[in-house]
């Protein structure tokens, strides 16, 4: 999805309110069990665009080896369908604005490229998720023109770019038109295209596109339907708990990632970390994995690179990202010190500079690995925070059986004292530094 005009946070989570009111007496369903391979699992997000000098398919297939040694379990690859040519935006256009549901981007290689990519990502134990986009398509999408019934249409009748009034300014996407759910045309259509990927290329499962705004019944029947073929791993753009009744394994959290950025800025401390953590009105089941992360194509893009968000502070928000509730996610470049914007709808190639922080998220994803307290959903640990006597210090602990994780963490661009025992034993920390402790 793509943000330039509006806050991207803002805007999902007053979406998701607006969503949600029609099915809240729904009722609740059994626990979800998640397929065992991403129970301690974490994420990387690809960019194949801008991942190499070629932008292909092929030459990112080569950067797998070093992916898997980094301790890469899912592969979360952005579109890679042929982009509408109509209204595009750009010198390239958005992913996330198709022209073609079934077929490669000729951009980014073949169908037998992809087919390829997933074949030597299973054979290295990796997994692969596609980004997809239902709830619109490109203008030029043979859809508008074969089922124009197919989607939404303004008081004179015509099909009209995705509009959002739901902000201070109205916002347009003026190189997507949208589908319209009311029709079980559209239902059956966007399933068996969906179907096709996974048998065309044996996939594991889907990234959902702004998913809140399609009818969570939809992605019901769509999980079913997918799991028939074989066991999906499912992640939703969205920060909806109802996502996770049926259709979805993960959604954002985009809760934890405005708090990091906030500590960044000197604008939050450990309170707010705490904040994020205490069970809300809107309470997502202990088997819903939530997503966490520093970064994404949506940040990255709109908002900033790694050094305009966080400076100094990344790897401490790295760290409580990887550590805290959830499956932490690693976006393109970010193993480089992602230090720049991204273009969105140009090529612009990704800096890798020899891979200068590819050692310490190794060390974060084999710590996920190594402790049973750190796996994700109803697979991990409790989570206790533990009182420093300070905000500006946050320690908690998470803990499983004989195995335990515990991270104290200076938030603050300052040396802090802290103490865990009511006051007494003080000790020091510089500033953005932090402790892991385990024990099994």
């Amino acid at each position: 999805m793509k943000r330039a005009e509006r806050t991207l946070a803002s805007l999902m989570f007053a979406l998701a309110a607006a969503t949600a009111a029609p099915l809240s007496n729904a009722a609740e369903p059994a626990a979800v069990t998640h397929v065992a391979w991403s129970r301690d699992a974490s994420i990387y997000e690809v960019n194949i665009r801008q991942y190499t000098k070629e932008g292909t398919i092929n030459a990112f297939a080569a950067h797998l080896p070093r992916l898997k040694k980094m301790g890469v379990d899912i592969l979360w690859l952005m579109p890679v369908q042929p982009i509408g040519i109509k209204n595009r935006k750009g010198s390239l256009g958005s992913y996330y604005a198709v022209r073609d549901y079934t077929a490669v981007n000729s951009e980014f290689g073949t169908m037998e490229d992809m087919k390829r990519l997933v074949n030597q990502a299973h054979g290295l134990g990796m997994r692969v998720i596609l980004d997809w986009v239902a709830n619109h398509t490109a203008w030029d999408n043979p859809w508008v023109t074969d089922h124009s019934d197919w989607y939404k249409k303004n008081d004179k009748g015509e099909i009209y770019p995705v509009t959002f009034n739901e902000g201070p300014e109205p916002e347009y996407w003026t190189d997507v038109v949208a589908l319209d759910y009311s029709k079980p045309e559209v239902w059956k259509a966007m399933i068996d295209v969906m179907a096709f990927w996974v048998r065309e290329t044996d996939i594991d499962g889907f990234r959902c596109d702004v998913a809140g705004l399609l009818p969570i019944p939809f992605w019901n029947q769509a999980r079913t339907e997918l799991d028939k073929i074989k066991p999906m791993f499912m992640l939703a753009e969205w920060a909806e708990p109802k996502l996770h009744q049926q259709a979805f394994d993960m959604t954002y959290g985009w809760d934890l990632a405005e708090v990091l950025k906030e500590i960044a800025k000197g604008k939050a401390d450990a309170r707010a970390l705490k904040r994020v953590f205490t069970p809300p009105a809107k309470e997502f089941p202990d088997h819903a994995y939530r997503m966490r992360f520093t970064n994404n194509h949506d940040f990255n893009s709109w908002q900033g690179g790694d050094t305009e968000l966080y400076g100094s502070a990344f790897k401490t928000m790295a760290v409580l990202a990887a550590t805290l509730p959830g499956m932490p996610l690693i976006y393109s470049g970010q193993e480089s010190g992602l230090d720049k914007r991204l273009a969105f709808f140009d090529k612009d190639q990704i800096e890798w500079k020899n891979y200068p922080l590819a050692g310490f998220y190794a060390e974060l994803l084999k710590l996920k690995k190594d402790n049973k307290a750190l796996r994700n959903g109803q697979y991990g640990g409790t989570l206790e925070f533990i009182n420093t006597a300070n905000d500006k210090v946050i320690a908690y602990r998470r803990k499983l059986g004989s195995n335990s994780v515990t991270v104290i963490a200076n938030v603050s661009d300052s040396a802090q004292e802290y103490s865990l025992d009511a006051g007494k034993n003080r000790k020091s920390m510089a500033a953005w530094t932090w402790k892991i402790d385990t024990k099994q």
